[in-house]
């Protein structure tokens, strides 16, 4: 999987990236047909310029389909795990959608098969 992570008006640093990419592999263990993943990160100032909540925005590419998550927190490894619970459970539902129809797909062409013979 080809991981990009952008930081929106700062550095990251190479740990910060690093746990990132860590992270976002292991959503490979659920689905293992991830293409690339786009991350982006972003502090955003709350109402007193001492707080800035952590953004973390992510686009994972699946065949057919590109999921998206965009969570926050504290810090950005607090916003990272938010973010991978939540693409966890998006992942699994798209696998669970897409077995679901391919295994309906046979089943069907044997109904079409049985109907014609009985007519």
């Amino acid at each position: 999987m080809k991981v990009n992570v952008h930081a929106v008006h700062f550095d990251a640093d190479n740990s910060l990236v690093e746990f990132v990419k860590r992270k976002l592999e292991k959503l490979e263990t659920f689905y293992d047909r991830i293409t690339s993943a786009e991350v982006f990160l972003k502090t955003d100032k709350g109402d007193s310029n001492k707080i800035q909540t952590k953004l973390i925005e992510v686009n994972i590419n699946v065949p057919g389909q590109t999921l998206f998550v965009k969570e926050k927190g504290k810090t950005f490894e607090e916003a990272t795990d938010i973010a991978m619970d939540a693409l966890k459970s998006q992942i699994k539902k798209f696998k669970d959608k897409k077995n679901e129809i391919e295994h309906r797909k046979p089943e069907m062409a044997v109904i079409e098969e049985e109907e014609e013979v009985f007519e």
